[in-house]
C-alpha cells in the first residue's frame, strides 16, 4: 500500500510556517513583550490575562522529554502533548520555590486563527513537578517513544510531534550555548529565546540555533538489483539500515555521500542522486537538531570492507529479500505498543516493553530482518527503491498501511 507522504516526521510543523511581522500581537517580539507585562499582573495582582492578549499556552520539557497525557480510545490509545496555560505554569513553579521568569520561556510560534501564543520550558530542575503534574495524569515521555506511538496518518499527532522536536532542538541548544565561543561572556536569549547575544558590550556576538547536517544514503547496486544494508552495534538485534554520516567543513554533500561510503565499507560511489531531508531532534543532548540529507547513491565498486570501528556489519541484500522485510515487519502493532505504554506512564504504571518483539511475523516466528519504520527517512529510501518510485516523487510505498509506525 502507498503512504502519502506529505511531510517527513518532525517536519510540517504548523506554528512555525510563517513567522508573524515584528508589529504582529503574534510575532515573537510582541509576544515577548505581552509576556512580560503578563508575568507582572499575575505576580501582583494574580488576575487573569486581559482579552486584548493571545492565550499563553506552555510546554515543560524535563531532561530532554516533552509532557505527555495520553487520550483513550476504542481502538487504541493516542498521545497529545501537555500544553499547560501561563498562570498555572506559574503557579507550579511558585508552587517548588521557583519564580517563573520571561527569560526561561522560549517562542515556538503562534496560531493567530486560535488566537494561541506557544512557548516552551525547561524544568529539569524542579523535581517536585513530577508528582504535582502526574496527579493530573501528566508525565514527560522520551520524544523516541512519542515518535513510536505517533499514528502516521494522524494529522495531528504528526504536527504535534513536530511541535515537540522543534522545542526539545530549541531547549537542548540553549543548554549548550550558555557562553558566549569568541570570548567566553555570559550568552543571553533574546528575540524571545530563538536567539542568543553575548553579554559582553564589546563582543556583543549573535548566537544562532545550531543544526548538524547529515547525508544519509542507499547504495545501489544496479547490475545486480541490490542495495548496500548496514548494522550498528547499537541497534536492536535484526535491524539493518542506510549509511550515514555528518558532513565535514569544505564538504558538499554529494562529497560526503561518497566519503563517507568509502570509509565505511570500502565501496566506491558515483551518482548521488538527492532523495529528501528530515529533521531529527531524537538524537543525544549534545547534537540538539540533526538534519538528515537523504540520498540515493550508485555503486561503482561492489566488495566490502567494513570498518569495524564504525560498523558492526554490511551487506548487500536482494530487493526481493528487502521487499519481504517491509510486509513482514508489524510497524502498527508497534505503534499501538508505544502509546499503550504512554497510557500507563501517565497512570503512573511504567512498564518496560520490549518493542522489538513486535517486528516479528504473524505466527511469531522472528523475521530475518526489518528496517526502520515510517518515522524515518531511511524507511522511505529504502522503499522508495523496492517500489522504484521516483527518487524526488512525494509518494512512498510501504508493505503496511498509512497508519503504520515502527519503534526504531
Amino acid at each position: 500500500m502507498s503512504i502519502n507522504l506529505q511531510s517527513h516526521a518532525f517536519a510540517g510543523n504548523p506554528i512555525r510556517s510563517n513567522t508573524p511581522k515584528s508589529a504582529d500581537p503574534f510575532s515573537p517580539t510582541s509576544a515577548f513583550e505581552s509576556l512580560k507585562i503578563r508575568l507582572l499582573d499575575n505576580t501582583h495582582h494574580h488576575q487573569q490575562p486581559s482579552s486584548s492578549f493571545p492565550e499563553f499556552k506552555v510546554l515543560p520539557f524535563r531532561k530532554g522529554k516533552p509532557l505527555a497525557c495520553s487520550t483513550p480510545a476504542e481502538t487504541a490509545p493516542s498521545w497529545h502533548l501537555g500544553w499547560i496555560n501561563l498562570p498555572d505554569c506559574q503557579g507550579f513553579l511558585e508552587n517548588s520555590g521557583t519564580q517563573l521568569r520571561e527569560e526561561a520561556l522560549v517562542y515556538l510560534g503562534s496560531r493567530s486563527e486560535d488566537d494561541v501564543v506557544y512557548w516552551a520550558i525547561d524544568v529539569s530542575a524542579e523535581n517536585s513537578l513530577v508528582p504535582e503534574l502526574g496527579s493530573k495524569q501528566f508525565c514527560f515521555v522520551e520524544l523516541r517513544t512519542l515518535m513510536v506511538a505517533t499514528d502516521w496518518s494522524d494529522e495531528r499527532a504528526m504536527g504535534e510531534l513536530a511541535i515537540a522536536g522543534h522545542a526539545r532542538s530549541l531547549l537542548e541548544w540553549h543548554n549548550l550555548s550558555r557562553f558566549c565561543g569568541h570570548c567566553g561572556e555570559k550568552a543571553v536569549p533574546t528575540e524571545a529565546g530563538r536567539r542568543k547575544q553575548c553579554s559582553n558590550v564589546v563582543c556583543n556576538k549573535r548566537i544562532y540555533p545550531r543544526v548538524d547536517p547529515v547525508v544519509i544514503m542507499l547504495v545501489i547496486d544496479r547490475e545486480n538489483d541490490c542495495a548496500l544494508l548496514s548494522r550498528q552495534s547499537r541497534f536492536v538485534p535484526r535491524m539493518w539500515s542506510c549509511l550515514a554520516g555528518f558532513i565535514e567543513p569544505g564538504e558538499s554533500l554529494e562529497e560526503a555521500v561518497r566519503r563517507e561510503t568509502w570509509e565505511e565499507t570500502g565501496i566506491e560511489v558515483g551518482e548521488v542522486i538527492y532523495h529528501s531531508s528530515q529533521p531529527w531532534p531524537v538524537g543525544p543532548s549534545s547534537i540538539p537538531c540533526q538534519l538528515m540529507v537523504g540520498f540515493f547513491a550508485y555503486a561503482k565498486s561492489f566488495e566490502i570492507t567494513v570498518d569495524k570501528a564504525e560498523l558492526e556489519d554490511a551487506q548487500w541484500h536482494s530487493r526481493e529479500d528487502v521487499k519481504k522485510a517491509l510486509t513482514f515487519a508489524e510497524y502498527k502493532k508497534a505503534q499501538r505498543t508505544a502509546a499503550a505504554r504512554i497510557e500507563q506512564m501517565c497512570k503512573g504504571v511504567e512498564k518496560g516493553q520490549n518493542l522489538a518483539a513486535d517486528f516479528n511475523v504473524e505466527s511469531g516466528e522472528l523475521t530475518p530482518m526489518f528496517i526502520p519504520g515510517p518515522f524515518a527517512i531511511a524507511h522511505h529510501l529504502i522503499s522508495s527503491w523496492v517500489y522504484q518510485d521516483a527518487p524526488n516523487g512525494v509518494e512512498v510505498r510501504s508493505g503496511q498501511s498509512s497508519s503504520s509506525m515502527s519503534n526504531l
